[in-house]
């Protein structure tokens, strides 16, 4: 295969932070956009700079964001395999440039139809250990990501299907080099692989070196097989017979999936889930995502206190955010479940009247003995569900010329998911996204395991518009449950202390997800802070928090990317020029996301 343009940076390892080198323009230019388009090429930012030219590469040929955002995640699926992949989901939001419509795509996993309340019980009969749980058979769904990317691409994609799958073809076929993150996320979190994977990325039995050069040719021919034959091999043809196989003759926690689990999967069109913060609208993926709602929930709390006045700099403002955080995680906590098993309450959980009700008991001044969950209008009668978190996941902003937005969350879950993998795919490992039991106190839990469910999650891939209905900002993370204060931090850096994407996505992070107990993110600014958080009353601890946001913002017409400088992701536009980041090496080795 020829090897050209941005194809050929795509072979040549990491990209150098900082630099502004222009890609080859060998590739056919994109057409030229329609005089209402913004006036600045298009950006792709995500979490490797080898997926990141995979999708500019598209928007060069011609394609949209949509195909983009494919190429990019396709190629995340080779060079990330610890966070993301097709044998995952993901959460969909994009905005259309020429109508301003919001569309968001569910396409999270499903539990299979064998699923019950005891589904991780042990042969004891006691619910099992979380980390015993979250690998093997049993904790795989049904992956919704490819055929997610279908219903995206039919709908809103101008590339050849098979186009979009030949960056990451070629990653996999002629080999890239291994990263400090996927090097240490095998050492640390990958040794419960098995089978195919187990001999691919630990040969001799260990993890492959970081800057060696690896090639995965069982990938290579699965994705050459799905860009020549579509969805069809996944989720009707043979490989749903592999992939229930291996689940249900795993060594660990065999599962009962069947065929018609997989090849009845769908992709629903879900509601977007919106609010107003300041003078913005923020919209975001509803249920059964819990992060839109989330984020929303901790903005409007917050709009009462002048944010602005306090600034990024004060104490107070980072000890009222996670206060905020509190009282939206104990409500996220009890309510939200798959809609359609459920009745989520989500009129009433970003009701303006509840929200200033749940404002009322912040205090800039002291911290909250009390932050259980409130009574929203229209609550059904719920218990709490306990709270966990998850490391894995992969997020990506992308805009092309013609101001279409595709900001979309896509992950495996926990590293390298359930340690299963089927014909160089490695299968999630979701399902213990659910509550681990069905009920408490007598009431039964919204986010119980159910035949056909698909788990809560915390992905809130987001879109910010200004007063006119133009796009301010795209954004979303990776990291478990830190995804929503993440999300919502960045946001206030960006519409209250006027940073850009970039900075407010580098800034420190407190976090406090329904717990007395908040963490401060080790190694940034809000170190200093600690003694003044508790003489405000905080329990503070310092501590890693494995952090990792992506985003586009428009400034003056011009569409700008950000990447986490914790991460080894970048973003890049059409012309070549990548953003300059200011790498913070002792987060780079993934350890803790």
């Amino acid at each position: 295969m020829k090897t050209t343009g941005v194809l050929s940076f795509l072979l040549a390892g990491t990209l150098l932070a900082g630099c502004t080198t222009p890609v080859d323009t060998a590739v056919a230019p994109a057409p030229p956009p329609p005089a209402s388009a913004p006036a600045s090429p298009g950006v792709v930012s995500a979490a490797d700079p080898r997926a990141v030219a995979a999708g500019v590469e598209m928007l060069k040929k011609g394609g949209s964001a949509t195909d983009a955002a494919i190429a990019t995640m396709l190629a995340l699926n080779v060079v990330e395999p610890q966070n993301s992949g097709i044998g995952g989901g993901l959460f969909w939001v994009r905005h259309d440039g020429a109508d301003g419509s919001l569309a968001t795509l569910d396409g999270r996993e499903k539990a299979p139809a064998a699923a019950d309340g005891e589904w991780f019980y042990g042969p004891d009969g006691q619910p099992l250990p979380y980390r015993s749980a979250a690998i093997g058979g049993r904790s795989a769904g049904v992956p919704g990501a490819l055929a997610a990317m279908a219903k995206a691409h039919e709908r809103w994609g101008k590339l050849p299907w098979a186009e979009l799958f030949q960056p990451a073809i070629l990653l996999a076929r002629e080999g890239f080099k291994v990263s400090p993150r996927l090097h240490n996320g095998l050492d640390l979190y990958g040794r419960h692989v098995t089978g195919w994977a187990k001999d691919t990325y630990f040969p001799g039995g260990e993890p492959v070196a970081t800057g060696s050069m690896m090639t995965v040719p069982a990938m290579a021919d699965t994705l050459e097989r799905l860009a020549s034959e579509g969805t069809e091999p996944f989720y009707q043809g043979d490989m749903v017979d592999k992939m229930v196989t291996a689940l249900n003759t795993a060594e660990v926690n065999p599962s009962m999936m069947t065929r018609a689990d997989i090849t009845s999967y769908t992709v629903p069109d879900r509601e977007p889930v919106c609010g107003m913060y300041r003078a913005y609208k923020v919209c975001s993926m509803g249920p059964p995502s819990s992060g839109g709602i989330t984020v929303l929930m901790i903005l409007e709390q917050l709009e009462r206190f002048d944010m602005a006045a306090l600034g990024r700099g004060n104490p107070v403002s980072w000890h009222l955010l996670a206060e905020s955080e509190r009282l939206a995680y104990a409500d996220r906590n009890l309510y939200i479940g798959d809609p359609d098993f459920v009745d989520v309450p989500t009129a009433g959980m970003l009701d303006e009247g509840y929200l200033a009700s749940r404002s009322a008991l912040i205090k800039p001044d002291s911290t909250m003995v009390d932050f259980g969950p409130g009574t929203p209008p229209g609550a059904p009668a719920r218990q709490e569900v306990p709270f966990k978190n998850d490391p894995g996941t992969s997020d990506l902003a992308v805009v092309d010329g013609y101001g279409n937005v595709v900001q979309t969350t896509t992950t495996i879950n926990g590293y390298f998911g359930s340690g299963i993998a089927v014909d160089g795919l490695m299968l999630n490992n979701e399902l213990p996204d659910f509550d681990m039991v069905p009920d408490k106190d007598g009431y039964l839990v919204a986010n119980r395991v159910e035949g056909g469910k698909r788990p809560r999650s915390s992905l809130a891939p987001t879109i910010v518009y200004n007063p006119d209905g133009s796009v301010r900002l795209a954004i979303g993370a990776a990291g478990g449950a830190t995804i929503i204060c993440q999300v919502a931090k960045a946001i206030i850096g960006v519409v209250d202390w006027g940073l850009s994407a970039q900075d407010a996505i580098a800034m420190g992070l407190i976090y406090a997800p329904g717990s007395k107990t908040a963490t401060i993110e080790e190694g940034t600014e809000l170190v200093a802070m600690v003694p003044a958080l508790q003489a405000l009353g905080e329990d503070v601890k310092v501590g890693p928090l494995g952090l990792k946001a992506n985003a586009v913002e428009q400034v003056d017409g011009r569409w700008i990317g950000a990447a986490d400088p914790r991460s080894e992701g970048v973003a890049m536009d059409t012309l070549g020029n990548v953003s300059v980041i200011d790498r913070r090496e002792n987060n780079l080795n993934g350890a803790h996301e």
